[in-house]
């Protein structure tokens, strides 16, 4: 895995690349002097979570012939608040999800994601509380 990361804008607009050539722009906080541009790097975290284990998700429930017509993940994170880094402590993903299928099968898809599958949440696990919840969406 190669990233190439470039100062685009003063005083901290970023732009990352991967080796396929896509980049997402990346900024800092107005607070410290950013221009609210891109997302934050933590935020970027979070949506990897969210990315991860939804790829994972989606992934298993495909594998069981199961078709999901409608897919959606909100993250909630609290950080600690400390003058270093502030890791983050507590993470909830709520999961929605529209498909013709039961209960335990989106139940098993999370858990197999964040328990065993998921690098970010694994990553993550290290610091940080993660829990879930999910919702069939009618």
């Amino acid at each position: 895995m190669n990233i190439k990361l470039s100062r685009i804008e003063s005083p901290y607009v970023l732009e990352a690349t991967n080796e396929s050539g896509n980049s997402i722009r990346i900024d800092a906080s107005p607070e410290i002097g950013g221009k609210n541009s891109g997302p934050r790097p933590m935020e970027l975290l979070i949506m990897g979570l969210a990315g991860c284990s939804s790829i994972d998700v989606l992934m298993i429930l495909n594998k069981h012939r199961i078709e999901v017509k409608d897919y959606s993940v909100e993250v909630d994170a609290e950080r600690e608040k400390v003058e270093e880094a502030n890791l983050f402590k507590n993470i909830h993903l709520k999961f929605k999800v529209k498909g013709d299928f039961k209960e335990e099968q989106v139940k098993r898809a999370i858990d197999l994601s964040l328990e065993k599958y998921c690098s970010v949440a694994k990553t993550l696990e290290k610091t940080a509380k993660i829990t879930y919840e999910f919702e069939l969406v009618s």
